[in-house]
């Protein structure tokens, strides 16, 4: 079996999470991928992913070997680009993660500009809230907001943002406005589903944290669906500034506990470390910071 064969089956492999899904998508039967794996283990002399009913995952040794592989089908990409179009222009497919919201109040016309730039190139973007995992996904660099914790990632900023605690007129009316965090836990809040804590966090005196658990009414997987759910009377929400700032001058939401809420979450540009970073995603993140600015958004 040749030996790029092996390594692109493993990687189709991993990015698909299952034999018969990267058989599919090989348009080969399952036996074969499940044989060439075989060969390429047998091969290597270690074993690079273990299996389960439900999923496959990489070993260390699978890890390792498959950054290789990202690197060398990077750098196969680009040489082949080169010869075939005999230019400099940056050509390619771009594959781009970032929060939803985030992503079509700001990201995309950033975006859009870097296209008209680049004539030659292809863009996927996929909006979404969720965690992604770059060994089991076809993409390039994703957009995230707040404390990273991978250290197989690097991190560009790009800018930042104030998290606003706020809530409609009318439910402050109705219920009355909290004068001190402990007071929400008598308030019906609004929740952000991608965060796996049930508590909100304030800063008191002598930077004491003040855990408050929250009462939710409403788990949304978007800003904008919390907001405006806020602005309906429904809950108290904690938002990021690009999201709620516009309702906040309109009136429609009013901040709250301004002096105990966190200020900052940074957003920053994410992918993974490798030896070989293609040129035009270089370029792209370059672009990006520069278009940025480490703003407040």
């Amino acid at each position: 079996m040749d030996r790029f064969e092996e390594m692109l089956t493993f990687v189709r492999v991993v990015k698909a999470g299952s034999l018969s899904a990267a058989a599919e998508r090989q348009g080969i039967a399952k036996s074969a991928v499940s044989r060439r794996l075989a060969e390429l283990e047998t091969r290597l002399g270690v074993q690079l992913l273990t299996r389960t009913t439900r999923r496959l995952n990489l070993t260390e040794s699978g890890r390792q070997y498959y950054a290789h592989c990202q690197t060398i089908l990077a750098e196969l990409e680009e040489a082949e680009l080169a010869v075939t179009h005999g230019d400099v222009a940056l050509r390619g497919t771009l594959r781009i993660a970032a929060p939803l919201s985030f992503g079509i109040s700001h990201l995309s016309p950033v975006l859009n500009s870097f296209m008209e730039q680049h004539a030659a190139l292809k863009l996927e973007l996929d909006l979404n809230d969720r965690t992604l995992n770059f060994m089991e996904e076809d993409i390039d660099l994703a957009i995230r907001i707040g404390h990273l914790e991978d250290s197989t990632l690097v991190a560009r900023k790009l800018a930042s943002t104030r998290m606003i605690l706020c809530a409609g007129p009318a439910y402050l009316a109705r219920y009355g406005e909290p004068r001190h965090p402990r007071d929400l836990e008598q308030h019906t809040h609004l929740a952000y589903s991608y965060i796996k804590s049930h508590y909100w966090h304030f800063v008191g005196e002598n930077n004491e944290d003040i855990q408050v658990r929250m009462n939710e009414r409403i788990r949304a997987n978007n800003g904008d669906v919390l907001l405006r759910a806020a602005i309906d009377g429904l809950g108290i929400v904690m938002t990021p500034g690009f999201i709620g700032n516009e309702a906040i001058e309109q009136g429609k939401l009013i901040p709250i506990l301004s002096d105990y809420v966190p200020g900052m979450e940074d957003i920053y540009a994410i992918y993974p470390k490798q030896r070989y970073l293609p040129q035009r995603l270089r370029v792209l993140v370059d672009f990006l910071v520069e278009q940025f600015g480490d703003r407040i958004l």
